[in-house]
């Protein structure tokens, strides 16, 4: 984590004590969040992670700002701050209040912002498989709260086995997501990934692929898949904000290393997308 944070409307040194038991969200994961990608200083396809957010704050009854540039010029002030032009970004939004364990405050929700050095990913992933890992029935399916202690857990469990994601299965033994990704599997032509119906989240990258980013040949769609789908597929990739498009080379012990055009269009395109978005935003400033 670089050296300076966001806390509501200052940029405050990472050790700073800015925080209170009594924000009730702190202690019980009650809040959402997003990871974003900063590239060349740009907050790259920051139109959806504020939409999700929002959306994800309705649902869990979380205090959240309407004004996208509330958030959006906070976030820029912590990217100049630590110098950030290449890195990761998380935001939180916190709820402060409800519930017998509230204590003093003064505003409904708290801001945070930190960001970080781009994690090097490596050039493929090892998969393990954790069954009933997700609940698609539920109402909840899908949001991004800030309790996220089970996919650290399982994170933490498959790297000590030497695997580097997890892939989640739900209670109809569907896969629906990695800890911190969403998975593809290239069959042919096609580009498959789990439907939101898998309790999988909406993430970005996922989104722009089903939704804009387009190649010649190649349809990205929604299917249900199992795990004897990856098994047999021309190829398997994982894809989140800062991972882009990542090949898959073994799950659980079965050799997948191989390698489709079909990915390598797609990330190509991807790559083309973020260096026009990020050009547009920078013109436009």
């Amino acid at each position: 984590m670089h050296r300076y944070v966001l806390h509501n409307d200052e940029i405050r040194e990472a050790s700073a004590k800015i925080l209170a038991p009594g924000q009730v969200g702190l202690l019980a994961g009650w809040g959402v969040f997003s990871t974003l990608r900063v590239h060349r200083g740009v907050l790259f396809a920051y139109e959806r992670h504020f939409a999700r957010m929002q959306r994800d704050a309705a649902a869990l009854r979380v205090p959240f700002p309407q004004d996208p540039d509330y958030l959006r010029t906070r976030l820029h002030r912590l990217v100049e701050a630590n110098a950030a032009l290449e890195a990761t970004l998380r935001v939180a939004v916190v709820r402060n209040g409800g519930g017998v364990w509230q204590g003093p405050v003064d505003r409904p929700f708290d801001l945070i912002g930190l960001t970080a050095d781009l994690t090097d990913w490596g050039d493929s992933v090892r998969l393990t498989v954790q069954p009933q890992a997700r609940h698609a029935a539920c109402p909840l399916a899908g949001v991004k709260m800030l309790s996220w202690a089970l996919n650290l857990a399982w994170l933490e469990q498959a790297q000590e086995r030497g695997y580097d994601e997890v892939i989640l299965l739900n209670e109809r033994d569907e896969v629906s997501e990695c800890t911190s990704a969403n998975v593809f599997a290239v069959v042919g032509d096609r580009v498959q990934t789990p439907p939101l119906s898998s309790g999988c989240l909406p993430g970005v990258t996922r989104a722009l692929l089903l939704e804009e980013i387009r190649v010649p040949g190649v349809t990205v769609e929604e299917k249900t898949l199992r795990l004897e789908d990856l098994l047999k597929a021309d190829e398997v990739f994982i894809t989140s904000s800062t991972r882009d498009l990542l090949p898959v080379r073994e799950i659980e012990g079965v050799n997948l290393r191989r390698e489709s055009s079909c990915r390598l269009a797609l990330a190509e395109a991807f790559r083309r997308y973020l260096e026009e978005y990020t050009a547009a935003q920078l013109a436009s400033r």
